[in-house]
């Protein structure tokens, strides 16, 4: 089935000597993987290897037989191209961290549109901004909404988080928060991506960071923490 729609980069994988491998996640069919014939041969390589950096907004055109092996595309080519994303060392980083999140946490070939959305959306943003500082945390928090384990806030008075539940809970115990952290924790769950950018600094932002690591690992069967995940931690240190 021929099938025109936009497409995130997820990951790719050089195959061979001249191929790749592209993840992508379709806003038609949610997760596909695709193989690219002789990326690395010809006049126009580079161009090709460009449009399947992280994170890259595209639309295809691509023959989707749905029997779960590759699929091939028919046409590539640039939805939006980025302006900074691609040369400032922050967003690069954050864009090369969010990619493997994605690609541990999407697993489903089926339409989602609202995530699609949702993620298209955000990477405009962090390309259009300057401040990005909590852009990596915020976007992690949204997401666990399409994943299906935002937390519970009709209790959100009570002092502790209890990671295992995804609650809160008015007393502490072994899987909570400290009052500390659950204090940080519901600000980043208040916060916006047009909202103060300096509201953490770089210590709260490495303590959210392992909470929100360890609040995907309670709840994502075989999730795997980032390769990048040391780079990102000095990039905001």
């Amino acid at each position: 089935m021929l099938v025109k729609t936009k497409a995130i980069v997820l990951s790719s994988i050089r195959f061979q000597e001249k191929s790749l491998i592209v993840k992508c996640f379709t806003q038609s069919d949610g997760l596909k993987s695709y193989f690219v014939q002789s990326a690395f041969s010809g006049k126009k390589s580079n161009q090709k290897i460009a449009y399947f950096q992280p994170l890259t907004l595209l639309e295809i055109e691509a023959s989707h037989k749905n029997k779960g092996t590759l699929e091939r595309f028919k046409e590539v080519k640039l939805a939006t191209p980025y302006m900074t994303v691609n040369v400032d060392v922050v967003k690069s980083t954050i864009v090369i961290f969010i990619s493997e999140m994605l690609h541990n946490c999407i697993r489903e070939e089926e339409q989602n549109e609202n995530l699609f959305a949702f993620l298209e959306t955000a990477l405009l943003w962090l390309d259009t901004h300057d401040e990005v500082a909590n852009f990596h945390l915020m976007l992690l928090m949204e997401i666990t909404k399409f994943l299906g384990f935002y937390p519970d806030v009709s209790n959100d008075e009570y002092a502790f988080f209890e990671m295992t539940e995804g609650m809160f809970v008015p007393f502490h115990g072994i899987t909570c928060l400290t009052e500390q952290e659950t204090l940080l924790f519901k600000k980043l769950k208040e916060l916006k991506f047009d909202s103060d950018q300096k509201i953490f600094n770089g210590k709260e932002r490495q303590i959210l960071l392992k909470i929100l690591l360890d609040y995907y690992t309670f709840h994502f069967d075989g999730f795997k923490k980032p390769r990048s995940l040391e780079v990102l931690k000095e990039v905001f240190q």
